[in-house]
């Protein structure tokens, strides 16, 4: 029997963002599939953090949504934030520096 893995709990906080910015603003999911090319129900496993947003993607909704990608990320530092140096070698001030470039392409 496979094992099924738990939602990655950063998935899980911008699928959640996505969710109460598309609420907000009064669209679907089936509305917001339709403008990417999906189903309303691979919108509704991305709002659970099921399933992984692509980089692309990201960038696509955000601009769909009239917000900078860094918005799905508000918040996480707090949570995630590594007591020391992180096993993958990736600084917190770098990935600072990463967000608020991909936030400035727009």
């Amino acid at each position: 029997m496979p094992v099924t893995k738990s939602a990655n709990s950063i998935d899980v906080h911008v699928g959640s963002r996505l969710r109460q910015r598309r609420e907000a603003l009064g669209i679907s999911q089936g509305r917001l599939g339709r403008h990417l090319g999906l189903t309303f129900s691979q919108i509704q496993k991305y709002e659970k953090g099921t399933n992984r947003i692509g980089a692309g993607r990201l960038y696509q909704i955000a601009s769909y949504l009239g917000i900078p990608p860094s918005h799905f990320f508000e918040g996480l530092a707090d949570e995630n934030a590594p007591a020391a140096a992180p096993a993958n070698g990736v600084r917190h001030d770098e990935v600072a520096t990463l967000n608020e470039a991909f936030g400035a392409i727009h």
